[in-house]
Parts: C-alpha cells; sequence; structure tokens
C-alpha cells in the first residue's frame, strides 16, 4: 500500500534543500539521496494537506521516463539501494518508492522546457506577441493547437516565490555558454519527441514538460530531478482534447479549481483540503502513472 509522508526525518544525514515536493540530503561528496514527500503546492504556496502516495507516484514515473530515455541522455541515477543510505532505526518502507540516490552534479541555471502545443504561458505569449521566446511562430494559431513542430522555449530559474520568466535562445547561450545551450536544447527535445510519441499510444498528450540538467566535474550533462511527471509537465487525456479550449489535465487542477473558489489571497499559510479534492487528486496522478508505465501502487 502507498505509504503518507509530509515531511522526510533523517537524523545523521545533512539536509540541504527543502523544497516545494522535494527533500535532498548530502552524501558525501559526490551523491545526494532526494525525497519526494506528499506535499502539495498550488499558487507557489505549500498546503497543508498531503497528497498520500503522491511523492511515491512522481519518483516511480521519473525512474520509468529515466530508463526509457537513457539511451537519448546519461540521467543522474546511480541504481544504489535507497535502504543501504538511511540511517538506522528508519523505517525503510516510507522512502522505498520515494527516494533515490543520485549522482550530485552541478545544476545548470535554467529552466529547459519543450513545448508541443500551444498553452498556459506560451499562448499568452503568443497573443501578445505571435512568438514564443523569440521564435516566430504561424499566424492565427488557437489555444491548445499543437505546434507544427516542438519548440525549446527555456525560462530563468527564479527565487521560491517569484515567477520563472520565459527567454530566448540567445540569452541561454549568454548564461551558460554556446556548446551547453545547444546541448541542452537538443537534449530537451530529443526527450520530449520521444517521450510525447511514447506517451501518444497510451491514450496521454504531453502538451509540454520541464526538464533539469546538470554537468559532472567533466563537463558531461545528465538529465536530473524529476522527468515527465504529472508535475512537471502537462498531461493531457488525448480522448478529451479540443482545439480552442484548455484541456483537463492530469495533475493538481482539481486542487487549483477548489482553491479559486475560496476567499483566499494565495499567500501562505495555504487552506486545507477536503477529502474529496484530496481523494480526485491522488486518483489523477495515479492514472497517469498506470497508463504511462503501467504501474500501480495500491
Amino acid at each position: 500500500m502507498p505509504t503518507t509522508l509530509l515531511q522526510s526525518d533523517l537524523p545523521g544525514l545533512r539536509l540541504l534543500h527543502r523544497g516545494k515536493v522535494r527533500d535532498v540530503y548530502a552524501l558525501g561528496d559526490d551523491k545526494l539521496l532526494i525525497v519526494a514527500t506528499d506535499r502539495l503546492s498550488a499558487f507557489d504556496v505549500v498546503l497543508p494537506d498531503p497528497i498520500p502516495g503522491k511523492g511515491e507516484m512522481l519518483t516511480q514515473i521519473s525512474n520509468f521516463w529515466f530508463g526509457k530515455t537513457a539511451h537519448l541522455v546519461p540521467n543522474h541515477l546511480t541504481g544504489i539501494d535507497v535502504a543501504s543510505v538511511l540511517p538506522p532505526g528508519t523505517d525503510a518502507r516510507l522512502y522505498a518508492r520515494r527516494a533515490v540516490v543520485v549522482k550530485r552534479l552541478k545544476p545548470v541555471p535554467i529552466e529547459a522546457i519543450a513545448r508541443g502545443y500551444l498553452i498556459g504561458s506560451g499562448w499568452k505569449d503568443y497573443q501578445a506577441t505571435g512568438s514564443l521566446c523569440g521564435i516566430e511562430l504561424p499566424a492565427a494559431l488557437v489555444q491548445a493547437q499543437q505546434l507544427p513542430e516542438p519548440i525549446f522555449t527555456p525560462s530563468t530559474k527564479a527565487p521560491s516565490g517569484s515567477h520563472d520568466e520565459n527567454i530566448g535562445f540567445g540569452e541561454v547561450e549568454r548564461l551558460i555558454g554556446t556548446d551547453l545551450a545547444r546541448q541542452v536544447r537538443d537534449a530537451t527535445l530529443a526527450i520530449y519527441k520521444f517521450a510525447a510519441a511514447y506517451a501518444a499510444e497510451r491514450g496521454i498528450l504531453i502538451a509540454d514538460t520541464k526538464f533539469e540538467f546538470g554537468t559532472d566535474a567533466d563537463g558531461r550533462l545528465y538529465v536530473m530531478d524529476e522527468m515527465l511527471t504529472p508535475d512537471s509537465s502537462r498531461f493531457w487525456p488525448a480522448d478529451q482534447y479540443r482545439v480552442g479550449i484548455s484541456p483537463p489535465s492530469y495533475d493538481k487542477q482539481f486542487v487549483r479549481d477548489y482553491l479559486e473558489t475560496l476567499d483566499w489571497n494565495k499567500r501562505a499559510p495555504g487552506p486545507k483540503l477536503p477529502p474529496q479534492v484530496i481523494d480526485r487528486t491522488r486518483a489523477k496522478y495515479a492514472e497517469a502513472l498506470e497508463k504511462i508505465a503501467g504501474i500501480t501502487l495500491d
């Protein structure tokens, strides 16, 4: 059965970072332990209620994609058993399916985004300028329309509490250098095209997705963090896709829709969630995991 974990507690391990979802611990100088909790954020606020098993589902779908795309781009997984690095006395069942031991890499300081459909901030930018991240797009496209070809639309990595901003490829080259910028762009598009084709055969359209990359001491590029999850991507059920509207998605949309009905200023602390919203959100993550990877946690 799935476990529930709102916050990890691993005495003796050095906590490096506690993010919206993931807790990151140092394992010596060259490896990390990444724990995906069941925390849920909306409008950049971490909500008080966990989504049971969410961290396990995110980790399992990431691991599935890391394995599927290893022939395209190397990834940060080491294959080291999580139980072997946990402090004595830790309930290993809590961490078995939600944690990974990974290479410690130097993060590339951009969000690497691939878009196959015109939605979200990309749709807003297109409406305003007819282009996206400096890429001219055909005229008269409509919301949620598939693009002629997937495009690389990077953004800044904003500090916590701020929003990322779309940037052009020239700015990426300035930030990280021409060679690395091209490597990141090519890797992003290669993974996206492969994954989009795979998912489409299973009834899911990947509208867009965000990758994190890092380099090792030799400058080799790896994809890291999470990969092609409902938290980092827009997954649409193919049978409900319609051009001209924002399709339903396999993510926390139920939570956002509920929060929009409240008199809440979208600042911390976040409101509690009713059980039915938690259950429906969990069910959407579980459905995506089963459809794409054939994995059920129950």
